[in-house]
């Protein structure tokens, strides 16, 4: 009796059944065993085409022809009371206006430079036609096949004329004297992207697409007639692959507000964090922390750069520190995302590009957010110039033209990612707290 025990808890007697059990298994009837999709598989006949951008370029030049006249309001134009007074953040009227003009100068170099260091730049403060000329046609002849900037504020002169002409000065300042856009798409060539920063900026953009047709038309004529008088001529470059960002529609005009910068366009184009952060708080729309007001940014932002680079957080604004801290600057670096204005301009890079890639068409997305690294950060900094800009019934524009963007729900997680990083404000000026970014540590890692 013993020995039937031992042998039925036997380990070999176990792995006997389970060896019998496991060739049952085997002996069922499978189903599903036929062979199917015996014709031969073929794949799509479309032509793979790779995302990769092939035919990459450079802005390696940019023209940056200020005509503001400080001081001296141009006749066509009534201004209101209060108005809006800021040129890159500068307050013209706070200082000389040569000095003015030339610190306004200087900042919008630096806006730009945020965007493309290693571009060559050259300044046109209060210029003559010459002046204009000369500036473009070195800048084209230098950048050979590569692009230019031509960016053009024409705050302190009339507004373009529907003959296709924008304002600049004679060499006394006498004078507004006209140039023509067929004479600046002489100089500047293709390719180029030019920057219209003025009331009725979209009378420029029309009158560069009509002289742009005409010089097209020439060459036909000159293609068909050998006696043609452009034969003996240079040809007249091509404006195809031109781009144009304009600030309004051509019956619009500048907003005013006196809480806004007057280059409104320029600031959302090269400083977007900053006036996106000041045109949020301007909203009446509910916050996360209703506390964080725009005269809270501005006072104590300072302060904040102080505490982010590890000084102690007791640490008062004191004039000494307003010598090297400009007081309306937003702490930390674009490339550095620890730093509240990295971690918002990663978030809006993403944002941005999201939006365009959802509502462009393939070719076009590739061409003006992928070819450019320059033109790719003007055209999402121009999304956000759309949305900000139609609040106050202006609509800036752009050739090629893009669909409307202003209401895209995209926007919503831009507002939240803003509102998060606001409220930590308080916190951080009353306890000393560091900044918290939205990544993980792993994430960083």
């Amino acid at each position: 009796m013993k020995m039937d025990v031992e042998l039925v808890h036997s380990p070999v007697v176990g792995l006997a059944e389970e060896e019998e059990v496991d060739m049952t298994d085997w002996n069922l009837p499978l189903a599903f065993m036929k062979k199917r999709h015996t014709e031969k598989i073929e794949g799509s006949k479309a032509l793979a085409q790779s995302w990769r951008m092939k035919d990459r370029m450079k802005t390696v030049s940019v023209a940056l022809v200020l005509c503001l006249n400080v001081g001296v309001d141009p006749p066509d134009v009534v201004k209101t009371s209060p108005c809006a007074k800021l040129e890159c953040w500068i307050d013209p009227l706070s200082t000389s206006p040569q000095k003015a003009l030339e610190t306004i100068g200087a900042n919008l170099q630096k806006q730009y430079e945020n965007w493309q260091p290693r571009a060559r730049y050259k300044q046109s403060l209060d210029p003559t036609v010459d002046e204009v000329k000369k500036l473009c046609t070195s800048l084209r002849r230098n950048a050979k096949e590569e692009r230019v900037l031509f960016h053009y504020n024409g705050h302190g002169v009339p507004r373009p004329t529907v003959n296709g002409e924008i304002w600049v000065f004679n060499k006394n300042y006498t004078q507004y004297i006209p140039l023509s856009i067929y004479d600046l798409q002489t100089w500047m060539g293709s390719p180029s992207i030019f920057v219209y920063d003025c009331s009725n900026a979209g009378i420029i953009v029309k009158s560069f697409k009509q002289f742009a047709l005409q010089r097209e038309q020439e060459l036909e004529v000159a293609a068909i007639n050998p006696n043609h008088p452009l034969v003996q001529m240079p040809l007249p470059p091509s404006m195809k692959n031109c781009i144009q960002l304009a600030a309004c529609e051509a019956s619009e005009l500048l907003p005013m507000n006196p809480d806004l910068p007057a280059d409104l366009f320029t600031s959302c184009l090269t400083t977007p964090i900053k006036i996106a952060l000041r045109w949020f708080c301007m909203q009446k729309g509910a916050k996360l922390v209703p506390g964080v007001t725009l005269d809270l940014i501005e006072n104590f932002l300072p302060w904040l750069a102080v505490l982010l680079h590890g000084v102690l957080p007791h640490l008062r604004c004191s004039d000494e520190n307003q010598d090297h801290l400009h007081p309306s600057r937003i702490p930390g670096r674009l490339n550095d995302r620890r730093t509240p204005l990295g971690e918002l301009n990663w978030i809006f890079t993403a944002i941005t590009d999201t939006i365009a890639w959802n509502v462009l068409p393939r070719d076009l997305f590739q061409k003006l957010f992928r070819q450019d690294l320059l033109v790719a950060s003007l055209f999402r900094n121009f999304l956000l110039a759309e949305r900000i800009m139609r609040s106050y019934n202006c609509t800036p524009f752009s050739s090629p033209r893009l669909p409307p963007t202003y209401m895209h729900a995209m926007w919503q997680a831009w507002d939240l990612a803003v509102d998060i990083c606001l409220s930590q404000l308080p916190t951080i000026i009353e306890e000393g707290t560091a900044f918290r970014v939205s990544m993980t540590d792993t994430a960083s890692v």
